[in-house]
């Protein structure tokens, strides 16, 4: 058993049943010209966390705890993509239109890919997801019953949206999650702040938060 220093309290896991899941760390988001930047946002807050998700990933990795990694995207013919999804707002680029990096959240084109400092090596399980959470349409759910994982750790963007979402998916579920508070990122800072204090709220009810440090420092000691 390990013990993560948390918030609303300490976060009890076991390493075997554990796993890392690092939402949506893609280009399209977090790049000039990408998806994120043709909303009007402000993408250098997404690169202002990708040392802390490095040091995260390679905290597990050396632990031999798995890492997953997920995308959001669709198929090239948009069949996976609803009218709601790509009219809403009013971006100068929406999802499948042609942009600086291909094709936007289109699988495959290069703005879909995940940031190379924080590419997948061998053997770590990808998700491609056509939603918001990692659960829906995806194969997540079964791959982490086939490894009778009940803890999961979350980081990743946005903190309020496919984040927060993943992490109501997994808590519906049945899994204990953790989200990173400082390996996540929100474009707007009331929102990252916000969605903080609503997991942890009322004892837990999504789930807990933690700095990386504390993360990193109980998985050590697990």
């Amino acid at each position: 058993m390990g013990v993560i220093a948390a918030n609303p309290f300490d976060f009890s896991f076991t390493p075997a049943r554990t796993a890392l899941i690092v939402i949506d760390m893609q280009r399209d988001f977090a790049e000039a010209g990408g998806f994120g930047a043709s909303l009007g946002n402000d993408v250098s807050r997404v690169t202002r966390i990708v040392p802390t998700v490095k040091r995260l990933i390679e905290g597990f990795r050396a632990a031999g705890v798995p890492v997953i990694h997920t995308m959001e995207c669709h198929k090239p013919d948009l069949s996976d993509l609803s009218p709601a999804k790509r009219d809403r707002g009013n971006p100068t680029l929406r999802i499948g239109d042609l942009g600086p990096m291909g094709r936007v959240l289109i699988s495959g084109e290069p703005g879909t890919e995940i940031l190379p400092e924080l590419a997948p090596i061998d053997g770590e399980v990808v998700i491609e997801k056509p939603g918001k959470g990692a659960f829906y349409a995806t194969p997540l759910g079964e791959i982490l019953k086939q490894w009778g994982t009940r803890q999961l750790v979350f980081a990743g963007v946005t903190t309020e949206v496919c984040v927060q979402t993943s992490m109501r998916e997994a808590n519906d579920r049945g899994f204990e999650c953790l989200l990173a508070e400082d390996a996540t990122e929100s474009y707007f800072a009331e929102f990252k702040d916000a969605t903080l204090k609503m997991i942890r709220a009322q004892g837990a009810i999504v789930g807990w938060t933690a700095p990386t440090d504390a993360v990193l420092q109980g998985l050590a000691n697990a």
